[in-house]
């Protein structure tokens, strides 16, 4: 099981730019060797960051599939739609990633959802097997959440769904649809980014908090794979060990 690997930098904007970097160094092994990068995105600055950072990058766009770590149960006009914001930051920015990148529907119920949206990603991952992504880049919540997998909800310790409806969101909207820890903990690569001094406090508490009862964004340990964290000073000045970029 993967120990978290700690990178602090500078300032918010490397932490973009090391976050960016990882993410086209994956892309660009997996497309050598398999010919297709497969990456769930997230919310919030993970998702400025990647928008900010990516739009300009030298990649080919058309291999590579983009899913959704999590996604709120709205339409996709909808300004809380983290599918509307990649749509408009990235996706309209560069070729090719129109048709590679997939949303949940809400036009269905939210059950039905999940239910389509691991048929969606059975197209990429065939068969029975839990599906191992190249690289998941995961956002951590102010109660350390990760996905919509939040302190004390049952579906921190679902084991048999790989994606999963949420109806009792603790965070606003209460509907959504999330990857679950098996297909979290089955990734290459798992990787977070934050930056500010508001983040220190429970960047301190998921990475040297209490290991008997850990917070979701904790929980990401891949068995066979890595955990990378970019921080900023601010964000990591809480830290007991960090490794400095």
């Amino acid at each position: 099981m993967a120990s978290p690997v700690i990178n602090v930098t500078d300032s918010e904007s490397n932490v973009e730019k090391n976050l960016c970097d990882l993410v086209l160094e994956k892309a660009e092994a997996a497309i050598k060797e398999r010919g297709i990068f497969v990456i769930g995105v997230s919310g919030g600055s993970a998702a400025k960051f990647l928008c900010n950072g990516l739009p300009l990058a030298n990649t080919d766009w058309g291999k590579w599939r983009i899913f959704f770590c999590d996604e709120r149960y709205v339409n996709h006009d909808d300004p809380e739609c983290t599918y509307k914001y990649y749509k408009n930051n990235l996706v309209s920015k560069v070729q090719g990633l129109s048709d590679n990148i997939f949303p949940v529907n809400p036009d269905i119920q939210v059950e039905s959802a999940a239910e389509e949206y691991l048929k969606i990603l059975r197209q990429v991952f065939p068969g029975e097997g839990v599906p191992r992504f190249d690289l998941l880049v995961l956002g951590m919540g102010p109660d350390g959440h990760t996905c919509s997998l939040f302190p004390g909800h049952p579906l921190t310790k679902e084991m048999t769904r790989l994606v999963a409806p949420i109806t009792d969101s603790p965070k606003p909207p209460p509907t959504r649809v999330t990857l679950t820890f098996p297909v979290i903990n089955n990734a290459a690569c798992a990787v977070f980014a934050a930056a500010g001094a508001g983040k220190a406090d429970m960047v301190q508490k998921v990475l040297d908090g209490d290991k008997e009862n850990p917070l979701p964004a904790a929980m990401v340990r891949p068995t066979n794979g890595e955990v990378i964290w970019f921080l900023d000073s601010a964000a990591a000045s809480k830290l007991k060990t960090t490794t400095s970029l």
